[in-house]
Order: structure tokens, then C-alpha cells, then sequence
């Protein structure tokens, strides 16, 4: 998955919860979320300077939430975990496993969670 490919399924399956996303695919993700973050940071921090205001970050944070939150529960379900999984992150350090298991590779074939996103193709 490159990273077109990557942001344009992030958008089509922006409240899809089930199925499977390949590390690709949410690296490239994130990838994306950082790089439109950061200029609506700047954009906020010239055009607000005299305030605390920060209406552009805010409209984008909230427009990335859902999308980002069905592409982390979709990596989860890939290395055959439940998104029950992503509660971890309000223990602090449980956010240190997420990032580890963000970085494993899935399982190879189909799981209970779905088809193998990389069915037929090569895995990097």
C-alpha cells in the first residue's frame, strides 16, 4: 500500500470499525495526520497570534478523530487483537505497547477479523 492509496482508504473507511489495515496503510496514515497538522498549526498560530484561539487545528483535529481512531482499531484487528485493546493508552504506559504492536507485522492470512489486506501481494 503507498501512500495515496493509504490516505484514500483512510478516507473512504472513515467510521469503518471492522476489517483489517495493514502497517502500511497506518503508518501512512499517521504520516498524513502530521502533515496536515502542522500547517493548520501555523496557519492558526499567524492568523490568531493575539489570542488563544486555534479554530483551524480544531476543526482538523476533529476531522481526523474518527478516521484515525477506525484506522488504529483496524491495525489491532489485523494483528488479531480486539480494539478493546486501545484502552491501554489511558494507563500511560500502556501507550508504549500500542506503538509496539503499531509496528509488528500482521498475521499472515485471514484471521478472525477479516481477509489478509495483502492477500496475493508482498508485505514489507
Amino acid at each position: 500500500m503507498n501512500f495515496g492509496q493509504a490516505i484514500g482508504s483512510g478516507l473512504r473507511n472513515y467510521v469503518n470499525f471492522s476489517g483489517r489495515t495493514p502497517r502500511s496503510g497506518y503508518w501512512y496514515w499517521v504520516l498524513f495526520s502530521i502533515i496536515v497538522t502542522i500547517p493548520a498549526s501555523i496557519i492558526d498560530t499567524v492568523l490568531f497570534a493575539d489570542s488563544d484561539l486555534s479554530p483551524i487545528n480544531t476543526i482538523v483535529s476533529l476531522a481526523l478523530f474518527l478516521p484515525s481512531l477506525a484506522i488504529g482499531f483496524r491495525r489491532l484487528h489485523d494483528i488479531d487483537r480486539t480494539a478493546w485493546w486501545t484502552l491501554l493508552v489511558f494507563t500511560g504506559i500502556g501507550f508504549l505497547l500500542l506503538l509496539y504492536w503499531a509496528c509488528v507485522r500482521g498475521t499472515t492470512g485471514p484471521n478472525r477479523f477479516g481477509a489478509d489486506p495483502f492477500e496475493g501481494a508482498d508485505r514489507w
